[in-house]
């Protein structure tokens, strides 16, 4: 064969060859440009969860359900249209990271105790699977407006999850939860920085956007909109909710090594609590040491990997800091009287920007000759075994005295009033913000006392109308005492609580105690101080 017929096959082939490559290439991307179907999907499937009659029984929920999938759509018409006339495609990585799915079913295990024992829980179920369906189409057409590839995991889980375990959005202003789960989202694509030498999101995702939120709702006297106020109170429902935190934060970590930073945060909030109490006579947190969902924040809110230091130095120093700002920031918002409940989420992303600072500090540390002296670097690396042996032996004695699932010294009103007349710091208060907790429960003593007080002018300023108001609730739910007071302001008369109110007032921050005998009703009002229950338990002996 002649050089110039091997040349002119090998040029055919050649030819035949880059036509295969190219035909391949093209079938490539428009194997790729049918992965965009996927939040199509997911689009489509959140519409189709809006005709569920948990949602379409309230048509401002239906409505919000209908303006994200607009917005989806909208977005995912926009982009397919880019793409097409650039021909370009998308991809998909499949990556499943146990600090994903680990970090989920710790936190559908939340889900499963404490529903069973508030059910709102488990009618707003349909609506977090929404916020998934939302969560999922919302950060793939946001990958894909930026990038080729998106990383497909469990990823947004862990954020919805988190997210619900501490606000939701009532029926009406539901639009505005969808709208949290896209600034998380926002915040973990579009805020990145430079960290050991990776670029990476610098907030976790769900405390960005409970932090920016919760300081919209302060700023605005908004929490009325969300079950915020319920979600953080309700938790005490659950029989020994803290040791089943406690047990379920043991998972998480042994798995990702963040026993120091639950462990140093917890220590500081104990001591500061066991601290306040023993300068003032009166708990720092009214009827906890620790709050039952500051206590769920620092095991499934702070520990998130990604954003939190990675030497054993710097996550107890985040610990500690984390412990700090809970403390403060309760007494900062109690003060400007905002709704305390928002001091477990607001110092988390402040914590975040700190983690590079934090970093720095214990370069600088370890560098000091003291560091070496006292043999900081030795005490501080262990394995996390031997940290999750301490915190459970720490645990373990907080359980034994009563500090964490026992009866706890605020859950008795007669403290508070002895408290109150001593002059206490913050006991009359503190009197006033429990007795109007349980009026608003239905408790006509409460209601009684609260009038009482408004009237009498000694507990608080005097203010008449508001003493008429409280009369006037407590007598419409048949406190015998409440109706003279309306009708003579110049006198309060006052009485024992009745057996309903003590089913309120002895609930410790859990269920109420409508099943419970009389008889067992009077002896544990004994226990929590009230005399005249003691009087009857001893006519009974």
């Amino acid at each position: 064969m002649s050089a110039a017929r091997r040349q002119r096959k090998r040029a055919g082939q050649q030819s035949l060859s880059d036509e295969r490559r190219s035909q391949v290439t093209r079938r490539g991307d428009s194997s790729s440009r049918s992965v965009l179907y996927l939040p199509l999907v997911l689009t489509l499937g959140l519409g189709l969860l809006s005709f569920v009659p948990r949602v379409q029984e309230n048509l401002r929920l239906t409505w919000s359900f209908w303006g994200a999938v607009a917005a989806l759509l909208l977005w995912w018409v926009i982009l397919s249209q880019r793409l097409s006339r650039a021909s370009e495609g998308r991809s998909i990585t499949n990556v499943f990271r146990p600090q994903h799915y680990v970090q989920a079913l710790a936190q559908f295990a939340v889900f499963a105790y404490w529903g069973y024992y508030w059910s709102p829980v488990y009618d707003f179920a349909g609506l977090i699977l929404a916020q998934l369906a939302f969560a999922y189409a919302f950060d793939m057409l946001l990958a894909w407006s930026r990038r080729e590839n998106y990383v497909l995991g469990f990823g947004p889980f862990p954020i919805i999850f988190s997210i619900n375990l501490f606000i939701w959005f009532k029926d009406d202003w539901f639009y505005l939860q969808f709208l949290m789960v896209g600034v998380g989202f926002l915040g973990k694509e579009l805020v990145r920085w430079y960290r050991e030498g990776r670029r990476v999101h610098i907030f976790n995702p769900s405390a960005f956007a409970l932090g920016l939120f919760s300081l919209v709702l302060i700023s605005t006297g908004t929490t009325d909109l969300t079950w915020a106020p319920e979600i953080a109170s309700t938790l005490t429902l659950a029989p020994q909710i803290y040791t089943y935190l406690f047990a379920v934060g043991l998972v998480v970590m042994y798995f990702f090594s963040i026993t120091l930073v639950s462990g140093a945060a917890a220590a500081v909030l104990f001591g500061g609590s066991a601290l306040y109490y023993a300068w003032t006579g009166v708990p720092y947190f009214i009827d906890s040491e620790i709050p039952a969902a500051v206590f769920l924040g620092l095991h499934l809110l702070i520990t998130d990997p990604s954003t939190s230091p990675r030497t054993p130095t710097g996550k107890f120093l985040f610990g500690i800091l984390y412990g700090v700002g809970v403390f403060g920031l309760y007494l900062i918002l109690g003060l400007a009287g905002a709704p305390t409940f928002y001091d477990k989420l607001l110092c988390v992303p402040l914590l975040n920007l700190s983690v590079r600072g934090i970093d720095a500090f214990v370069r600088h540390l370890k560098e000091a000759p003291f560091w070496t002296r006292l043999r900081l670097e030795w005490a501080l690396g262990r394995p996390n075994l031997a940290y999750m042996v301490v915190w459970i032996a720490f645990f373990g004695v907080m359980s034994v005295t009563g500090k964490t699932d026992a009866r706890h010294t605020g859950d008795s009103l007669p403290f508070w009033e002895q408290a109150c007349q001593d002059g206490r710091r913050n006991a009359c208060s503190r009197l006033l913000q429990i007795e109007a907790t349980y009026c608003g429960d239905n408790s006509a003593w409460a209601c009684n006392e609260l009038g009482g007080h408004y009237t009498e002018g000694k507990v608080t300023s005097a203010d008449p109308s508001l003493a008429a108001a409280y009369f006037s609730r407590a007598c419409e739910l048949r406190f015998q005492p409440a109706c003279f007071n309306l009708l003579d302001p110049t006198l309060v008369e006052r009485a024992n609580p009745r057996v309903l109110d003590l089913r309120l007032l002895l609930r410790e921050a859990g269920q109420n105690l409508m099943e419970t005998p009389e008889p067992e009703l009077y002896d544990r009002a004994c226990e929590h101080g009230w005399g005249f229950a003691c009087d009857q338990v001893a006519l009974t002996l």
